[in-house]
């Protein structure tokens, strides 16, 4: 069996977050509730699919000024795949 080494990065830190507060959620909660007054969140927040494709063309229209706006959009449905010839 192969091993991820993202998903044991995540465990461990489940781990290891889990052991400190005891195994006990509220405290959990309220570590976290504690770390989030210490650390505010200082980028956009996105709440559904149409913030995103906003944010996104904003931030493409800033990066790449001589591309279009449709140059940006986030596509919904994948691209088919061709037959080959």
């Amino acid at each position: 069996m192969t091993t991820n080494p993202i998903l044991e990065e995540l465990w461990k830190i489940k781990d290891d977050l889990a052991r400190e507060a005891g195994y006990d959620t509220h405290q959990f909660f309220e570590n976290l509730r504690k770390w989030a007054t210490e650390h505010p969140h200082s980028g956009p927040v996105v709440r559904n699919a149409a913030e995103l494709r906003q944010l996104v063309a904003e931030k493409g229209a800033q990066q790449y000024p001589q591309l279009s706006p449709k140059a940006a959009l986030v596509r919904e449905t994948p691209l088919r795949k061709r037959k080959p010839r």
